[in-house]
């Protein structure tokens, strides 16, 4: 549930059912959010913001709304693009080195370019978009690289190494971007 609030922009309201009490916190994209028992409806939740309102104003800190909306503009875009380069490019990788996965998704995650799953499916994070076509190269690689060995062991570089001579580059440079969005 999200509720819009004209100070704190679009409030995210989540039910949780071991919930005995409503409590604030800032998600990672800088809203506000409120955890709230399963059984709170619209009006109880409005009613706790806004009696608690100065409270959150000291001690969140809250992103300016319009900060909020470009972020998810911007994010948007980002996706799209995402969804329109990355499965060719991995397709083709994954053709050339003679990979096999199930399937890909997207995320955008704040701390990941990626990762795999032992059910063999890459999550990419949109955020690859705004780096430079090697580093998500690498990335690609390296997600590949995760279907024939789920850690970072030896012989998982090795294999990395075997497809991105320069890896150990890409992977010092890739450090001086944020996967945020």
């Amino acid at each position: 549930m999200v509720i819009v609030d004209k100070e704190f922009g679009e409030v995210l309201v989540r039910k949780n059912a071991l919930s005995s009490g409503i409590k604030f916190s800032v998600s990672t994209s800088g809203r506000l959010q409120m955890s709230v028992p399963k059984y709170t409806n619209n009006f109880l939740a409005k009613r706790f913001l806004n009696a608690n309102r100065e409270l959150i104003r000291e001690k969140l800190p809250v992103k300016d709304p319009a900060t909020q909306r470009a972020r998810d503009a911007k994010k948007k875009i980002l996706t799209k693009k995402a969804k329109e380069y990355l499965p060719y490019r991995l397709e083709y990788f994954a053709k050339r080195y003679g990979y096999q996965y199930s399937r890909v998704r997207f995320s955008h995650a704040s701390t990941r370019w990626g990762s795999c799953s032992s059910n063999r499916t890459i999550s990419l994070n949109i955020g690859l978009m705004q780096v430079p076509k090697p580093l998500q190269d690498y990335v690609l690689l390296h997600e590949l690289a995760h279907l024939n060995h789920m850690d970072h062991s030896p012989a998982f570089w090795a294999e990395v190494k075997s497809h991105d001579p320069h890896y150990k580059d890409h992977r010092r440079r890739l450090k001086a971007f944020s996967p945020g969005v």
